[in-house]
């Protein structure tokens, strides 16, 4: 069966920036076996499979190792592939998925996606993580799939080495790590999840659904500019409302081919 393939880094206005994402739509969904397959062989962070329900659609990620029931950037990259080359003439969409009902709409230079916040609790500094991550927490939080660990400076956000092993053996399948900015952010983070097999993830939505109910609390606001500070970098602005928080963030088209699977 040949089907689109289509290569977008999101959350990003130029190329080799921002996080990629391989999205394919499809008329079907094959077995997970095959999306599994298919992902590791794209092996980027995430491979969206797309289907369509009525004037919607049903949408999946996968990671090299798994499936996941969130995924911000291949949302975002989702989004550009419907309403830029699918359905040109959409100025929004909606993907049905793990997380429930997503509305992605397009907006001047970008787009906005709604999603589910994700509030955490205070935690003592879990057994490992510290020397996972080579130095000390100033705080730390959890939600049941990450660890949120805030610490003293963007400059020790930027320079970490953690170590990528013991980080995989920790209890929850990512750790965020956050500061506040020191420049035209309000905020930077950087995200690692080798349990899901991504290592550094470049530029993280999901991640920003903890983040930003943080650090609306934190800094008594609700409207923030963030920076993911990895390798790549990307830029996400975030906006608290209620329960759900806004995420905004560009796109931009690598490649656009055919896959055999």
């Amino acid at each position: 069966m040949r089907t689109p393939i289509f290569q977008v880094d999101a959350f990003t206005s130029r190329l080799f920036a921002g996080n990629p994402a391989a999205v394919m739509p499809m008329e079907r969904f094959p077995s997970e076996e095959v999306m599994q397959a298919i992902a590791a062989e794209n092996n980027l962070a995430e491979t969206a499979f797309l289907v369509p329900k009525g004037e919607d659609y049903h949408l999946r990620w996968f990671t090299p190792a798994c499936e996941v029931p969130l995924c911000g950037h291949a949302t975002l990259a989702s989004a550009a592939v419907v309403l830029q080359r699918l359905q040109p003439g959409r100025a929004s969409v909606v993907f049905h998925t793990a997380s429930g009902p997503l509305t992605v709409v397009r907006k001047s230079g970008g787009y906005v996606m709604d999603f589910p916040a994700l509030p955490s609790q205070e935690v003592a500094t879990p057994a490992g993580l510290a020397e996972a991550l080579g130095l000390q927490p100033v705080e730390v939080y959890a939600h049941k799939t990450n660890y949120l660990a805030v610490v003293a400076s963007e400059s020790a956000v930027r320079g970490l080495q953690p170590d990528i092993t013991a980080v995989a053996r920790l209890d929850r399948s990512g750790v965020i790590v956050t500061a506040a900015g020191e420049g035209d952010y309000d905020f930077v983070s950087r995200y690692f999840a080798p349990a899901k097999g991504i290592p550094e993830d470049p530029v993280t939505g999901g991640a920003h659904c903890m983040l930003t109910p943080y650090w609306a609390r934190r800094l008594n606001k609700t409207e923030l500019r963030a920076y993911q500070a990895s390798k790549r970098g990307g830029e996400i602005g975030c906006r608290l409302a209620g329960e759900r928080v806004e995420l905004a963030g560009a796109c931009v088209f690598y490649s656009e081919g055919t896959a055999e699977v």
